[in-house]
């Protein structure tokens, strides 16, 4: 019964919490902010409270009857309760921190409005049961990233905002297609009835397809990625946001939900998969080296990696599996730590282009250090969490016999090393380009510590993390067909 309060909580807190912070902010603006704060913070702590019984091996389930013959079901098991625990820790960072960056503009009740309902929707979409729930919860997101790529309201700003929404629910409806099919398939939009249902079987390659290019859309996949890097223009908190704690995490949690726990996709599937995962990370590292734009560097390095969960999530074995899971776990907090160091730099240079920098390592050595060990974290160099990830993700693809697809891979971890040298030097070590800039406050520099510090921890001490994401794959594997 506990659990089972504590998974209502963590869905309902910041999904129905959000609405009443505009109220709240036209009384006061620091109870706004501490309670956006403190809704998260209650999402976070809900995911604490069900990992015990996550670890066990237990499956938490809260089941309403909308319908006769239509059934909303949340659950938490591991898989769930891990992806929870990422995003809400990372967005409740992120909320901290935006105290500070967005107190001197406008509309922020709606900003945090949108944050808060944002990291909701992802809270229930991670522990739906249901598939129609689970596309109730991935439209919400839609809409809620829209409106803050859109923040600033500039034409410019709004454009790339409604590139976003158009790709993302253009693929959403595809997903939706699929389900409809998998329905009539099986019988059934629950989870549990159609890994029943299927009985081991491969789901029909047309369902599957078009799931498939929802994933790839929401997880901003090669020929969907473009939209990522022009969500630059969103504020700092808010590309953090969406690379690293919740936005393109969607996808590959689906493809692990969908794929890996639910039914067995073709062998087709599986190759299309690989192959357009490997194009992604080439493509989008390619990008990523020749771009000047600090943020859209970032973005194309979100591209590039969530290519390289896709490529442990699909290998299929437990090495795989386990590296994709610790994947979005140490990309989650070092890339965070990426977006916060550059708002800071953005913020008090007043540029994003790369090229304007130079010799802030004098001025803001706090930022540099944390932004230089989030980047190391991002290569996989150890001991950084990032290095572990990507060896076992390595190995997973290796021992599925994919050694080419690897291969690929490791051109694409090589250029991840070339480009992120490249925006650190440019930023922190080249000649001094611009008049010196300060530090951000004290609360943003404590934000991106915290983020630096943890990918730095969760290397040192990654036994815990790889415990429980062994234990969440092997969950993952009783349950799969």
């Amino acid at each position: 019964m506990f659990c089972q309060v504590m998974l209502m909580v963590t869905v309902l807190a910041p999904t129905l919490g959000a609405f009443a912070l505009p109220l709240l902010g036209r009384a006061s603006l620091r109870a706004r902010n501490l309670a956006a704060l403190g809704l998260v913070a209650v999402s976070l702590a809900g995911t604490v409270c069900l990992l015990p019984s996550a670890v066990a091996g237990e499956t938490t389930t809260v089941r309403f009857e909308a319908a006769p013959g239509l059934a909303f079901t949340l659950q938490a098991d591991g898989l769930a309760v891990f992806m929870a625990m990422v995003s809400s820790l990372v967005s409740t960072i992120i909320v901290l921190y935006s105290h500070d960056y967005i107190s001197h503009y406008e509309h922020q009740n709606e900003y945090y409005l949108m944050v808060v309902l944002f990291l909701g929707a992802m809270m229930g979409l991670v522990f739906s049961g249901n598939l129609i729930l689970l596309y109730v919860f991935w439209e919400i997101t839609a809409i809620a990233s829209w409106r803050l790529i859109g923040f600033f309201r500039e034409r410019y700003h709004v454009v790339r905002a409604d590139k976003a929404f158009l790709v993302t629910v253009f693929g959403a409806l595809a997903m939706l297609l699929g389900f409809i099919s998998i329905y009539a398939q099986t019988g059934s939009f629950d989870l549990a009835a159609i890994r029943k249902a299927l009985q081991g079987g491969h789901l029909g390659n047309f369902a599957a397809a078009m799931i498939l290019l929802g994933i790839l859309s929401k997880s901003a996949t090669l020929p969907f990625h473009t939209w990522l890097p022009d969500a630059g223009v969103a504020p700092s908190p808010v590309t953090a946001l969406l690379h690293a704690a919740v936005l393109v995490k969607i996808g590959v949690y689906v493809y692990a939900r969908l794929f890996v726990a639910t039914f067995s996709p073709s062998v087709e599937i599986q190759q299309i998969v690989l192959i357009v995962a490997a194009a992604s990370a080439l493509v989008s590292a390619g990008a990523a080296l020749i771009d000047t734009d600090m943020k859209r560097i970032i973005a194309y390095s979100t591209v590039s990696q969530i290519a390289f969960i896709f490529l442990g999530l699909a290998s299929g074995n437990e090495m795989g599996l386990v590296g994709a899971l610790l994947y979005i776990l140490m990309h989650g907090l070092a890339k965070g730590g990426l977006f916060l160091a550059a708002g800071i730099v953005e913020q008090n240079t007043g540029t994003k282009d790369i090229t304007r920098m130079g010799g802030l390592l004098a001025t803001m050595p706090v930022t540099a250090v944390a932004f230089l060990l989030c980047a190391v974290s991002v290569m996989g160099i150890p001991p950084l969490g990032g290095f572990f990830s990507k060896y076992m993700v390595f190995s997973g693809a290796i021992q599925a016999g994919h050694g080419w697809v690897a291969a690929v891979f490791l051109v694409g971890a090589f250029l991840t090393i070339l480009y992120l040298f490249r925006l650190y030097s440019s930023i922190f070590l080249s000649q001094a380009r611009m008049t010196p800039a300060r530090e951000g406050s004290r609360v943003m520099i404590a934000c991106v510590a915290a983020l630096a510090g943890a990918s730095l921890v969760a290397g040192l001490w990654v036994a815990p993390w790889s415990h429980l994401a062994i234990t969440t794959v092997r969950q993952i594997q009783g349950m799969a067909p």
